[in-house]
């Protein structure tokens, strides 16, 4: 089976033009399938966008959603209105409100759209303020406190879903893809190569759902994780345990890109250039932090 990965593809900020190019360089690919790990465009032209997008390459479309994609909106609406709308648009998957999905005998595919929950880095000390709190509704007016408990919660509930996902994809496949947008780890949380700081990690990593995907992976040696992310822009894999592997995508505003193309063994038997081979060839950084994990 071979699949198409991209992510943070701010189609909103493109064209017609800007975006058959972008749909073209997607189809010159001849997938089977494509995911996509949120950011695709803002809550009042998400439906509109998916729709062309799906249209244009032809071939079942399996995403998530980022922060940028409830901008103008509110979180638990979007999302009710998409699982509703998803219904009757076949080719159209949205992992955070869908079954289990089997992409062969031997793989299956989990998502949700996580959140940078406020777990990692130091939220208190950190003087950044991100557009989600003036753009989309559920944080609208909270003060600081307030905010910190909504990232909380959104965290929490990602987590939740996908240990229930990850426990039902890991009885029955040997190896599973778990698309979400916010890195799960701060080791994952890539900024020009290296980690974030704890200025930006509260926003950009989410704990709760990267201590699921931790325990899971303990509590099941023989099966083989990963997950694709994205969000920060800044391209990277790591190496959480031998049998889990986080791999974040690059990304810039106006100029989506294919992260990589791949069969489903390649992702599974070797590094893949994230942003690159089938990129903007851009080369990704590679860390292995297993031997920390218990």
């Amino acid at each position: 089976m071979r699949v198409v990965w991209a992510t943070d593809i701010h189609l909103n900020f493109l064209g017609v033009e800007g975006r058959n190019v972008f749909f073209s360089s997607i189809r010159g690919q001849q997938p089977d399938a494509v995911l996509v790990t949120g950011d695709i465009a803002e809550a009042p032209s998400l439906t509109y966008l998916l729709h062309e997008m799906r249209q244009a390459i032809q071939v079942p479309l399996y995403f998530v959603l980022g922060n940028h994609d409830f901008y103008y909106g509110s979180i638990s609406q979007v999302r009710k209105n998409l699982k509703h709308w998803c219904e009757s648009q076949p080719g159209l998957i949205y992992l955070s409100t869908t079954k289990l999905i089997e992409l062969n005998p031997t793989t299956g595919l989990v998502g949700h759209d996580g959140w940078g929950d406020g777990r990692y880095g130091n939220y208190h000390l950190s003087p950044v303020r991100l557009s989600d709190q003036e753009l989309i509704a559920d944080f609208q007016g909270l003060d600081r406190e307030a905010v910190l408990a909504k990232l909380r919660a959104l965290g929490d509930e990602a987590a939740g879903y996908l240990r229930d996902r990850l426990d039902e994809a890991l009885e029955s496949y040997q190896r599973v893809i778990c698309l979400t947008h916010v890195p799960p780890f701060k080791e994952a949380c890539w900024y020009q190569g290296k980690m974030g700081s704890d200025d930006w990690l509260p926003y950009f990593a989410g704990r709760a759902v990267g201590e699921v995907l931790l325990n899971v992976s303990r509590e099941r040696p023989d099966r083989h994780i990963i997950v694709l992310c994205g969000h920060t822009h800044h391209a990277g894999i790591v190496h959480l345990r031998p049998n889990l592997r986080v791999i974040t995508g690059s990304a810039e505003y106006g100029t989506p890109c294919i992260q990589d193309t791949f069969d489903l063994d390649e992702l599974f038997t070797q590094s893949i250039l994230v942003g690159g081979r089938k990129g903007r060839g851009r080369p990704s950084v590679e860390t292995d932090v297993s031997e920390r994990q218990p």
